[in-house]
Formats: structure tokens, sequence, C-alpha cells
């Protein structure tokens, strides 16, 4: 409180009224706030409410025409979930969403929303897997299996910002430890994943962990896509920020279009991800274009950035031509929403509309170049198929001609922006866009007015048939695989040990505790390694002979001390410091039926242990005795990617442990 001098020179207490008003005012827009947060929560509960009866049914009934009439209302009420919840994540972040940031007027981008899933219970099969098959009490794990299940749930409605990123990327690193510690080619987890189609609101479950992976992975692309999509296009950062959103979205899909196969919702199939990969890149490419325009206050005088800005509107426009025929095309068009097919539409002939703009304002406002200086006719404009000839300069010399084609470019721009608006008025949900409308209408407006400045009342002789621009950009966005390890933190199961040994595909056995007492010869064994430290080798009739332990065997604890994780340097200290009294050991004899990965083992782990995808074998397609075991999926693992594609995010703290050889550093006989 501000306290307010009285002309006496006392000060009270009371705020002026000039303070009461604002406070006054802040109150009743926090309330206006919390109006909409609750309407929005109400209406989220009612489509929430819808889409859990209309799941119920589309899950009950058998009759076609009932679930393509369900299935058609899943789509609306996905989209309107969409649309409700990044509303809400607008307001709370202090974000209206009549506001874009900007008083510039940019062209509307196609953002993807979230795939949604249910609530998971990891506890019973995760305690059941480590008492079974670790040896270990499961209730010991509650800890790490809530921390697991706080991950997940804060997953499920991530911030529309790096980190959300971060927060998706640390439960895929996650998942991807689950998948190398439990589960083998004969054992599931048991458990259902549901997850809701982000394109048709169809819900998919499958037992597959690498569903829930690539679920997880298609997020993270679709977030990628809301944050290139909110950037402030109209400044040259905000459009390097968002051609580096969408090019990290493409390489998402990408990656699980090469990998992903018989996919059990219609987002995930390839034919949608390789759409979804051409949109992003089309929008990158668009977002290049923007950071090169220069504001619309500025008459632009320079003869060649006018075309070299026509050459970059030409490229985007080609981009959503090739975008808009994938989308056209079945099974694509069957599932891809309407509205962005015809937004898709709209701007390929806005932006070809567009070159021919800039080509004109080359040739009439464009300021004088020498010819050398010109590219020439070939390099600017598509040749017609019966011209064999080269055209010379792009620019007429004579100023009359450069009028004349200046008017017939100005005629194709005018004729394609009110295609764009035709096509805009098409669409029922593009009407609703003012935006888009507003950027189109301008820009129609700009170009009526320069052809009444170029027409002429005594120009009788008929305007030539403009050709059309070549497409031609300084910057081709590449697709940009995601930056899985910003959000890698440590397994959150490391207690159980390195999985190099520890894990559910390898089988052993606990021996001990075994008294070692030190023998005049020293302990007679020989040790390498780390994490943990392997028995390299035991001398015959030595001390260590004579308490049971065996070459192959690794010791996990000394003297009560778990061990799993120490170094080598640590366990050998550790053993000289026992002195005459001797060490307490406990060690695993791994089994001879399961075999230790080696050197060349080291795997990545993108989205499954074996390397970027696990094989459809390794998830349980085929139904084993085992009760863990999951009925055949839709779901399964190209083997493909796993032929010359090294990376991944590797193991924290559990270095794979090679044999190392024989003039590897070893502290000698113990």
């Amino acid at each position: 409180m501000i306290l307010e001098e009285r002309p006496d020179g006392a000060g009270t207490g009371e705020e002026s009224p000039r303070l009461q008003g604002c406070d006054s005012l802040m109150q009743m827009q926090c309330g206006q706030l919390q109006s909409r947060r609750a309407r929005i929560h109400q209406q989220i509960d009612k489509e929430l409410q819808m889409r859990t009866g209309a799941e119920n049914l589309y899950r009950a009934t058998s009759n076609n025409r009932v679930r393509e009439t369900v299935a058609l209302e899943l789509s609306y009420v996905n989209s309107n979930l969409q649309l409700l919840k990044e509303e809400l994540e607008e307001l709370s972040g202090g974000v209206d969403p009549g506001q874009h940031g900007s008083e510039a007027v940019t062209v509307p981008m196609i953002p993807l929303g979230l795939k949604e899933t249910k609530e998971l219970d990891w506890s019973t099969p995760l305690k059941e897997l480590i008492s079974v098959h670790f040896g270990e009490d499961g209730a010991s794990y509650e800890a790490e299996i809530r921390e697991l299940e706080a991950l997940r749930q804060a997953m499920r409605t991530p911030s529309r910002n790096e980190a959300g990123l971060e927060l998706l990327t640390a439960y895929y690193n996650q998942l991807c430890f689950l998948d190398a510690r439990f589960l083998t080619p004969a054992r599931s987890l048991g458990l259902f994943f549901h997850w809701y189609d982000s394109l048709t609101g169809v819900p998919a479950q499958q037992r597959a962990l690498a569903f829930e992976k690539g679920s997880v992975l298609f997020n993270i692309g679709a977030l990628h896509t809301q944050i290139g999509a909110r950037q402030n296009r109209s400044c040259a950062e905000g459009a390097h920020r968002a051609v580096e959103a969408f090019q990290r979205a493409a390489g998402t899909f990408s990656l699980l279009r090469e990998n992903f196969s018989h996919a059990p919702s219609p987002d995930m199939s390839p034919a949608s991800l390789c759409a979804l990969e051409q949109l992003m890149m089309a929008q990158a490419q668009e977002c290049v274009f923007e950071g090169l325009s220069p504001p619309a206050s500025m008459a632009p005088q320079d003869c060649l950035a006018q075309l070299r800005l026509a050459q970059e509107a030409a490229q985007v426009a080609a981009e959503y031509r090739l975008v808009h025929q994938t989308m056209a095309q079945p099974p694509v068009h069957d599932y891809m929403p309407a509205s962005w097919t015809a937004l898709v539409h709209v701007k390929a002939e806005y932006f070809r509309s567009l070159a021919h703009y800039h080509v004109a304002m080359a040739l009439c406002d464009g300021s004088s170049a020498t010819e050398g200086e010109l590219p020439t006719h070939e390099q600017v404009f598509l040749q017609p198929p019966t011209s064999c000839k080269p055209q010379g300069p792009v620019l007429p010399q004579e100023l009359e001609e450069r009028r004349q084609l200046g008017k017939a470019h100005l005629k194709r721009a005018i004729l394609g922006q009110e295609e764009a608006l035709r096509l805009h008025a098409l669409c029922r949900v593009l009407r609703e866009v003012d935006l888009l409308r507003a950027v189109v209408a301008q820009t129609l407006q700009r170009s009526l007015a320069k052809y009444a400045e170029l027409d002429r009342e005594d120009d009788f002789c008929e305007t030539a048939e403009a050709p059309d621009i070549q497409p031609k950009t300084h910057q081709k966005p590449e697709a940009r695989t995601p930056r899985l390890s910003q959000g890698k933190g440590p397994d959150i199961f490391h207690r159980l040990g390195p999985l190099s040994v520890f894990s559910a595909k390898n089988r052993w056995r606990l021996v001990g505790p075994i008294h070692l007492t030190r023998g005049e010869g020293g302990f007679g064994l020989t040790l390498r390694g780390d994490s943990p430290v392997l028995i390299a080798a035991v001398i015959p009739g030595s001390q260590a002979a004579a308490a049971g332990l065996k070459e192959g065997d690794y010791i996990v604890s000394v003297n009560g001390q778990p061990c799993r994780w120490w170094r080598h340097a640590e366990v050998v200290a550790e053993l000289k410091a026992a002195g005459e009294a001797g060490a307490s050991l406990q060690v695993v004899s791994v089994l001879p039926s399961s075999r230790l990965p080696t050197l060349g083992d080291r795997r990545p782990a993108l989205l499954g242990p074996r390397g970027l995808l696990s094989s459809q074998r390794e998830h349980g397609c085929k139904t084993p005795a085992s009760t863990w075991a999951s009925p055949r999926p839709l779901l399964s693992w190209s083997r493909k990617a796993q032929q010359g594609k090294p990376g991944g995010c590797s193991q924290p703290r559990a270095p794979v442990k090679p044999a190392l050889p024989s003039s590897s550093k070893c502290p000698g006989w113990l």
C-alpha cells in the first residue's frame, strides 16, 4: 500500500481514489479471467463426458455404419478439446488469444494437437517383476514407481514451450530405460497403453511399450509445431525460431515414419507421417520467406531483391502444392482435417500470386541495374514447353515494355489472390479465421492499387501472358532430429544395478555372503572392469577358489556395502583395507543360458535397446504361454533402421562392461 501525503503533511494508510480505481479494475480483469477459465473447464468436462460415451459405443458396437458415425463424432470432440486446451493454456500463460504478439499481420500456421492418454498404474507389474526376476523387495521401490507415475502424469499436460519439450523427452528417455531393463522378447509389462488419435480422436490401445514410446515421440513433434506457430514471425529472430521448430517437428515425424509400421491409429501411419513431414517443411519454408520480406511500410526499390523474393515465394507455393497433392489423396484425405487441406490450397495460391506481385514490383519500381547484374530469363522464369532458345535478360530495357510486363504479372497476381479468397470462403472453418482473409485481402488491395496506377485509358494493347516464376531459395530447410538428450536424466530404477547385467534379458544367481581371507599369495583373484566389477580370473587352489568364487562372477557387495555401481579402484581399495580378517563378498553368477553384451553390443536407446527401434517380435506380437505377454498388436517396429544408424541416448552411469584385454588396467593378483 502506498501512503498518501495529506495537505497537513501527515500520512494516512488510506489509498487514493486513483489507486482504488486501479485495484478495482485489476480485480474486475482477474474476475473475468477466472470466469473464462471456469467456462473453459466446464466445456472441457462436457467434451470429455461426450468422448467417454462415444468411446464406449465405439468399442461395444460391431455395426460398421454406427462405428463410422461415432468415429466422426469423436473427431469433432477431439478438435474441440484441442481448441479448448490451447485457449486455456493461453489464459494460464497470460496471453490473450486475440493478441498475436505483434501489430504485423502474418499468415496463420497449422499446429498439431497432442495425443491424449489415460492414467496408468505402473505399481503392480513393476513390483511383481522386481520381486520375481530381480529377487528384491518390490515394495522398497515405491518411491521410484511414484516418481515414474508422477512424470507420466505431468507429461500428459505439458506446457507449450521448451519446458514442455524437456518434460516429454525426460519421460521418453525413462521409457527407453524401462524397455532395456524390464522387457524381453517373450515378456511385456502386462499393461494396456491407451492413446487417442490426434487427427480423429479414435481411441487405440496396445500392450506394447513401443506404442507408448511412439505416441510420446509423436507428441514431441506436435509440441514443436505449436511452439513454431506461436512465434512472432514479424521479426527475423522469431522467424528463425519458427523455422527451427518446424524442422524439429519434421525430423520427429520422419523418425517415426522410417521406423514405424502397422500403426494402430491413423495419425501414426506412414501416409499421415509423410504428409505431416511435408507440411512442416512447407511451413518452415514459409518462415524463411517471412524472414526475408521487407516491412510493408518500406517501398522496395532494389530490383534484384524483389526478384529473389519472387523466387522465394514461388518456392513456398511449390512446397504447399506438393502438400496439397498428398493431402488430397487417400488414405490421408479420409482422416486429415478438411480445413487443413483447404488452408494449404489457399496458401499455395496466395504465395504463387505473391511471386508475381514481387516480379511486378521489380519491373515497375525496381531501381535500374546493369545488364550484367541481371539474371537471365531462364534463371527466373519457367520456360514454356515450346520455347527452346534463351530469352535474354529478365528485364526489358524500355520503360514501356517494363510497364506492360509488370501489368501482366500484376494481372496474374490479382487473379491468384481472388482465387485464394474464393477458396477461403468455401471452407466454413476458414471463414472464421479472419486473420487469413485479412492477409490475402490486404495483398489484393495493394495489387489492385498498383494495377490501377499502371493502367492507362489509351492502353489498347492486349496484355501478354506472364510466365511462371522459377522456384528458388537461398535456404532450403532440412528435417532435424529432435534433441532427445536434452531431457535425459538418470535411470529412475538405477538402484537395481547397471543395465549391462541387471536386466530382464539376463538371468543370474545371487551367491553369498562369502567370507574371503587373505592367504600367503593374497586373495588369489584378478578383478577387471567397472560397474559392476568382474572377477576376471581365479587361481586354482587359492583362497578365492576355496571360497567358491568363479571366473565371470560380478561383485555386488563388499562387507555389507552394495557396490554394483562402484568403480574398479574402489573395490580394490576396500579389499586391500580388509587386512588379515578378510572380507565378506556377495557375487552374482550369470547363468549360461543368457549372453551378456560385449563391446560390440553397446546399443543406442532411441526407441528400443537394440537400435533405433525394436522389432515386432520383441514386443510380444506373438502370444507366448507367459501371462505377461500381450496379444498380437497392430504395432511393429521396422528392422531397417537398425542397419547403419548409430546413435541414441546411452545409459547413464551404466557403461557396458566388455571383457578387457590382458594389457588393460589391472591391479594384478589379489
